[in-house]
């Protein structure tokens, strides 16, 4: 089976994929997440539709299927991740705030590849586009904290620098 990147335009030949496309994939992830939730699609579904009708930029193909495929498969783990640093339910969180989350945590515990501090911008990014006038302060301190638990030497090394 060929590579997904390889197939996507937005992917250069060198397997570099540009900041662009990757966050074009974490705000359409972030859509699809939001529909996950409000309507409990099923995911294959919600992503034929993503690719059919939705995308209107080059992405990362290969990261948006990681994402939205990843997050619903580790929710459990995900939602262990946030709740000794709640204050209110999960189902008190606004949807986009909790879409967003539940990406960037994701990324946190799965992807170390890539940086904390990348994963926590573009969170915000999000948050700040599509979430409440102050959601974006919720979701930086909760990232913070999730981030310093399950990053450490990452956290340590930009400390010694």
């Amino acid at each position: 089976m060929p590579n997904e990147q390889n197939q996507n335009p937005a992917t250069p030949k060198n397997n570099a994929v540009s900041p662009a496309a990757r966050h074009n994939a974490r705000r359409y992830a972030l859509q699809a997440m939001y529909q996950w939730q409000i309507a409990n699609t099923a995911i294959n579904d919600i992503e034929t539709e993503f690719l059919k009708y939705h995308i209107d930029k080059k992405f990362d193909l290969a990261y948006f299927k990681e994402l939205i495929h990843g997050v619903p498969e580790c929710r459990n783990e995900i939602d262990q991740e946030m709740l000794p640093f709640l204050i209110r339910p999960l189902n008190e969180i606004d949807p986009i705030e909790l879409s967003v989350l539940r990406i960037a945590i994701y990324e946190l515990i799965k992807r170390p590849d890539v940086p904390y501090r990348v994963i926590i911008n573009e969170a915000l990014e999000l948050t700040k586009k599509f979430g409440s006038v102050e959601g974006h302060k919720f979701v930086n301190g909760l990232l913070d904290k999730i981030a310093k638990k399950n990053r450490v030497d990452e956290i340590n090394m930009y400390k010694k620098k």
